[in-house]
């Protein structure tokens, strides 16, 4: 790799990093069409989905613990909530990394692009706004929880993607928690999911291990900074930030699908 090049992937990685510790993703749903377009676009060779896949699975898996570790102490991150979903996405996740080393190239994008329009649609659906509230005084559907987070972590995991983009309109509007403890929350349960997707990337050959460094470099940095600017933002913003950031990347992964 040369400089030029590792310059455009730690930028790629901070820029994602950074937006998703700010909105509580683990950033694959922003990162994956990045270095999938970006790099072809300024001369370098293109990278394959499931080389892109690889590398979103390891990255996710740091940017996702220096995020939870911004939230500690805030009273938002609610324990037994990650418990249950982690547990659930981590299998699922297994499954899905282990299996997308069979799949075609196409196949993975498609699945990509669908799980993003899904996300979108859920983001924007009219909900009512829940107050904010420690976590530890709210309550939730255990089956419910765990059975939805299992479906997200097979899905997610083919795409090395740890699902938070999922998780979150799941938790809002089907579990229906606060904002605030939703971005806490999902960062943790994207954290035990990315073990699943990185575990089954690295066992399937799919991990390009010097891009990937890079990009660690670049989410241990910025997500942390991303996840104290998103304390401070207003809710209903976050929300919007991230529909947007969803629903671009759905079209341009889908516009590449069709034409």
């Amino acid at each position: 790799m040369d400089i030029s090049y590792i310059v455009t992937i730690f930028l790629i990685g901070f820029i994602g990093s950074f937006v998703s510790g700010m909105v509580g993703v683990g950033g694959s749903i922003i990162k994956y069409p990045m270095l999938l377009f970006i790099p072809p676009m300024l001369g370098f060779s293109a990278l394959t989905a499931h080389e892109v896949s690889g590398i979103s699975a390891v990255q996710v898996f740091f940017a996702t613990i220096a995020g939870v570790w911004a939230y500690k102490g805030t009273g938002y991150l609610h324990r037994k909530l990650v418990m249950y979903m982690g547990s659930s996405i981590l299998l699922g996740s297994f499954i899905g990394a282990f299996a997308s080393g069979f799949f075609e190239e196409t196949a993975v994008n498609l699945v990509y692009a669908i799980l993003a329009t899904i996300a979108v649609v859920m983001i924007l659906m009219p909900k009512k706004q829940i107050p904010d509230q420690p976590a530890h005084l709210i309550s939730f559907n255990k089956p419910l929880a765990s059975g939805l987070s299992f479906v997200v972590g097979i899905a997610s995991g083919i795409v090395g993607a740890a699902g938070s983009f999922l998780l979150i309109p799941i938790m809002l509007t089907v579990l229906k928690l606060p904002t605030r403890v939703t971005i806490a929350t999902s960062l943790a349960v994207t954290f035990l999911s990315s073990i699943g997707s990185t575990v089954g990337k690295v066992a399937t050959n799919q991990v390009l291990f010097m891009p990937a460094a890079v990009m660690i470099i670049a989410s241990l940095i910025a997500s942390p900074i991303g996840a104290k600017i998103g304390q401070r933002t207003n809710t209903q913003v976050l929300q919007w930030i991230l529909a947007m950031l969803i629903l671009g990347t759905s079209i341009q992964i889908w516009y590449n699908l069709i034409w």
